[in-house]
């Protein structure tokens, strides 16, 4: 059994979901998965603990969480001595035009942390109008009509969910598959070094 962290950001709380289904994923097979907010994680968080670490993010204005982006730069040494993903939460990768752009995202991401993960998803995002001010929900509004016009959905005024979970949840088994055959071959050192910003 691994010992496996997930670790994300979120805005509206999308993410935050998706991370809990994957972990869901990964104790029906047999993993001890801890999912953590990236807000909240302990300031004594010892990736070392861990014998694999996804990281999540959202996409906001086009680009991930500072936090996020910060903390895969600063653990970076520590990530690559075990398996990794990274996944992503974005309007962009609802659609089939979007995901090009999505995939920008990502490099610019790995560009910028120089860490790069053994598994990488892109999931559909959500509108979460209910959760938006005046100003945002109105933005939020235009971006949608222009970049999703096709999709019936939108003609609701609630909360619409992107997210494909047959998607999710494929990612994650084939991570924890990934995961295993890893740590069949080679189990992490227990002596990096690793900081945290």
């Amino acid at each position: 059994m691994s010992v496996i962290l997930v670790i994300y950001a979120t805005g509206e709380g999308q993410t935050a979901t998706v991370a809990e289904r994957i972990a869901a994923v990964f104790e029906d097979l047999g993993h001890d998965t801890s999912t953590m907010n990236i807000n909240d994680r302990p300031a004594d968080l010892a990736l070392r603990e861990y014998d694999a670490v996804l990281v999540g993010a959202s996409i906001h204005a086009g680009q991930q969480q500072s936090a996020i982006v910060g903390f895969a730069r600063s653990n970076r040494d520590v990530l690559s001595t075990r398996p990794t993903a990274f996944f992503q939460v974005s309007l962009a990768s609802a659609t089939e035009e979007g995901r090009a752009q999505a995939a920008t995202y990502v490099e610019e991401f790995i560009e910028k942390t120089d860490w790069h993960p053994d598994r990488i998803g892109l999931f559909g995002g959500a509108l979460r109008y209910s959760k938006y001010g005046f100003l945002k929900r109105l933005m939020m509004k235009q971006i949608a009509k222009r970049t999703m016009s096709d999709m019936p959905e939108l003609e609701t005024s609630g909360d619409v969910e992107f997210t494909d979970w047959n998607e999710v949840e494929a990612f994650a088994a084939d991570v924890a598959a990934f995961v295993d055959g890893r740590l069949a071959v080679t189990s992490p050192t227990t002596n990096e070094t690793e900081t945290d910003e």
